[in-house]
């Protein structure tokens, strides 16, 4: 009885998490006269697909941008941070306990205060509203995650591993290149997916750096929707929708490398 209590409690909890996401199904098929029918229906059975085709027609320049972006910023993150972590994990630098804590607190950090330092900087470099400037700004996000996450994956590696290659004559270049990196996949996967939804769903950045320019992303395009006297909230939706299939379809299939990497460093011996 008591496994029976759980699993229902579970399933409770699960469809109150969910339902957000049923809403949000439903009202992107709902047409704009039912929108506020009391009581509104829970089922969509005067369907209409306009809000979709609207997407098809409007928001695919967005989220082409979007997808510039997010395959940008992980592009840049992986850059960085994989290098710092292996050079924290392995080579422990002087001042490695410092630096940890300042990527620490650069995530402690709220994102509008960054957009607003990166805005002046910006400004003044002539960056502003370019693909280039809002990678750079996302990655800011991104990159003490990803230095975290790959200093504690690194960190478990087995020392055996390391000195084989050094005896083998690799340096640390090679070393990491060829044998430290290729055994940190789940790190690399972990911190790429969590990047590129981090930029994917980026609002903050996008609508102070990149608010202006041609190139927006979806979370800008969205916003052409809502207006003073009239909000087409089915197209809202719709685009809401279309947008979150891509981060879920990643989500389903890294889940297995996100569980390994985020919890890599948890245990030590």
């Amino acid at each position: 009885m008591r496994r029976w209590a759980k699993t229902g409690a579970g399933l409770v909890l699960t469809a109150l998490l969910l339902f957000p996401v049923y809403w949000l199904v439903n009202v992107s098929f709902t047409r704009e006269q039912d929108m506020r029918k009391t009581p509104p229906d829970w089922l969509p059975v005067h369907g209409t697909l306009e809000g979709y085709r609207a997407v098809l027609h409007q928001q695919l320049p967005y989220l082409g941008t979007s997808l510039l972006v997010g395959l940008g910023t992980v592009a840049l993150t992986l850059a960085v941070a994989a290098p710092a972590g292996y050079s924290l994990a392995t080579l422990r630098p002087a001042g490695r306990g410092t630096l940890s804590f300042l990527l620490l607190v650069a995530q402690m950090i709220p994102g509008i205060v960054m957009a607003m330092g990166l805005y002046a900087v910006y400004l003044n470099l002539g960056v502003l509203n370019t693909v280039i400037g809002l990678v750079v700004a996302d990655a800011t996000i991104a990159v003490p995650f990803g230095v975290l996450v790959f200093q504690a994956f690194m960190s478990a590696i087995p020392a055996e591993i390391i000195q084989a290659a050094t005896v083998d004559g690799a340096g640390p270049v090679r070393t990491f290149w060829s044998v430290v990196l290729p055994v940190s996949r789940n790190a690399t996967v972990t911190v790429a997916l969590f990047t590129f939804l981090w930029a994917w769903s980026d609002f903050v950045f996008a609508s102070t750096v990149d608010g202006g320019g041609r190139l927006r992303p979806i979370t800008l395009g969205i916003y052409q929707y809502i207006g003073n006297n009239n909000q087409q909230w089915n197209a809202i939706m719709a685009t809401a929708v279309v947008a979150s299939i891509p981060a879920t379809m990643l989500l389903v299939v890294a889940q297995r490398f996100i569980a390994t990497g985020i919890t890599a460093g948890a245990v030590t011996d």
